[in-house]
């Protein structure tokens, strides 16, 4: 029985442009090995003449629905992308940040394909951007159209850096004045959501370099601060010092992260002999 070969443990950073051609590579390559997919490949892919261009077509073709078709979505996606070019980039960093850090994932075109995580996450970035350009019902139509497709609740006014990754991604909401910066990981099932009982600024900031692990909930508008470890399961009501972990219900601090960005190393462990110095 074969298996995918594993990735190289120094996995080396890519230009915009060597990652797409990198995409046009892995595209051409299982086109060969697997001709009923070829044709899918090469619509979404490989005739395209850039990333942006392949971005725009893949959202179109995932959201379109009985509303709105797949013509009128890339014709959203190409005028939020070409008016903001941030969110091509910002689209290309969270794709080799999942490439980096999910050990399942062996090609750069497999989120892009199949990761709802990632697409969800890339269809936040237009409805971002139609809310911050006053085209808030169409905004909150692609909302609602996110949660069907994907099981992921982001509220189009939430501000979400680049370099993150959403792993898995089932049963995700993130909350209207929620931040999440750069390089944070969250998994599925987390939720970043109000108390239910405050208005305006409730929900919570998580800072660079953050992992909120599967299945915690993070309410308030409170600080997950940078570097700190949100254990699975938990339910965090205070603020987070950086590079604390923390867990339980109410989550307590358990230990001291040593890595600078949990996020991206992806540990998992509790380091409860140097939280207890």
């Amino acid at each position: 029985m074969s298996r995918t070969a594993p990735k190289p443990s120094n996995v080396v950073d890519l230009s915009g442009e060597q990652t797409w051609s990198r995409m046009r590579v892995e595209a051409a390559t299982a086109a060969a090995q697997e001709p009923h997919l070829a044709s899918m490949l090469h619509a979404t892919i490989l005739n395209h003449k850039s990333f942006q261009a392949a971005l725009s077509y893949r959202l179109a073709q995932k959201l379109a629905d009985d509303e709105m078709n797949a013509m009128l979505w890339r014709e959203v996606c190409d005028e939020a992308h070409g008016d903001e070019p941030d969110t091509v980039d910002a689209a290309l960093h969270d794709l080799r940040a999942v490439y980096k850090r999910d050990p399942a994932c062996h090609e750069y075109m497999q989120p892009f394909l199949y990761f709802k995580g990632y697409l969800s996450l890339q269809a936040y970035r237009v409805a971002n951007w139609l809310w911050r350009h006053d085209r808030k019902a169409l905004a909150l139509y692609l909302q609602s159209r996110m949660s069907e497709l994907f099981g992921v609740d982001i509220h189009p006014a939430t501000t979400i850096g680049k370099s993150v990754f959403i792993d898995h991604a089932t049963g995700i909401v993130i909350g209207e004045t929620a931040v999440v910066e750069d390089h944070v990981s969250i998994l599925q099932n987390v939720t970043l959501g109000g108390t239910g009982k405050d208005e305006g600024d409730r929900h919570p900031k998580i800072r660079h370099g953050a992992l909120v692990s599967v299945g915690a909930k993070v309410l308030g508008n409170i600080e997950v601060g940078a570097g700190a470890k949100i254990a699975a399961g938990s339910v965090v009501l205070k603020n987070v010092e950086p590079h604390a972990t923390v867990a339980g219900v109410p989550a307590k601090p358990v230990g001291i992260c040593q890595d600078e960005s949990p996020a991206e190393t992806m540990d998992q462990q509790f380091n409860y002999e140097i939280y207890s110095i």
